[in-house]
């Protein structure tokens, strides 16, 4: 497939990345700096502002499918706004370029841990989670509740666990869908080459099509 990846250098864009061209998918890597990419015949780096939406619709057209990593960086100042900024010119970007699938990857902290009581809204959040992370956090479940009402694009919107970290790459991943996953009682984690099996899992054979769901190991 032909698939265009916003995010490429991030933390789950790279995952991302990798695993995409491990199954010999064509990548059209769009991100802010392509010289921190390395060479690969099926890779297309693009420089490229996500709020540039008539340039970003131009180097969406003719791919099968568009994943999202896209985060403005957890110390941006002015995060929330910046991340609501970005994530609506990429929705009205792949609308305009004519591509319908597109896999956006969000947080954990639009999870629900008990009916209408969702991840970010919680005591226990606010106390573990970094000043900084929780206005992207707010900003990724506000992303959802937008997408929720789009009905020309066949999204989806993915969760990671809420314990992403760096790890091995087991292939192997449970899924849920609007709940909180857990392990023995606690939120249960996934690695983010595990994470990125599951996103070109979904992109090879949709099954969560205008649908969130989640991953754990």
């Amino acid at each position: 497939m032909k698939i265009a990846l916003i995010g490429a250098s991030g933390f789950v864009g790279t995952a991302v990345l990798a695993e995409l061209l491990a199954r010999g998918h064509h990548v059209t890597a769009l991100l802010r700096n392509p010289a921190k990419l390395q060479a690969n015949p099926q890779l297309s780096p693009r420089a490229l502002d996500v709020n540039d939406g008539e340039a970003l619709a131009a180097a969406l057209r003719g791919h099968d499918a568009v994943i999202s990593a896209f985060n403005p960086g957890w110390d941006a100042e002015g995060l929330y706004e910046k991340f609501m900024q970005g994530a609506a010119s990429i929705n009205r970007a792949v609308e305009a370029s004519g591509v319908k699938r597109l896999l956006v990857v969000g947080g954990a902290g639009s999870l629900f841990v008990a009916p209408g009581v969702q991840v970010v809204d919680t005591p226990e959040f606010a106390s573990h989670v970094p000043p900084n992370v929780v206005p992207g956090a707010k900003a990724a479940r506000d992303t959802l509740t937008a997408m929720r009402g789009n009905t020309t694009l066949d999204w989806t919107f993915l969760s990671p666990a809420a314990m992403l970290a760096p790890g091995e790459r087991t292939g192997s991943y449970r899924v849920g869908g609007e709940d909180l996953l857990l392990e023995d009682g606690k939120p249960a984690g996934i690695s983010v080459a595990d994470l990125a099996v599951a996103i070109v899992d979904e992109i090879e054979q949709p099954k969560h099509l205008r649908k969130r769901f989640t991953v754990a190991r």
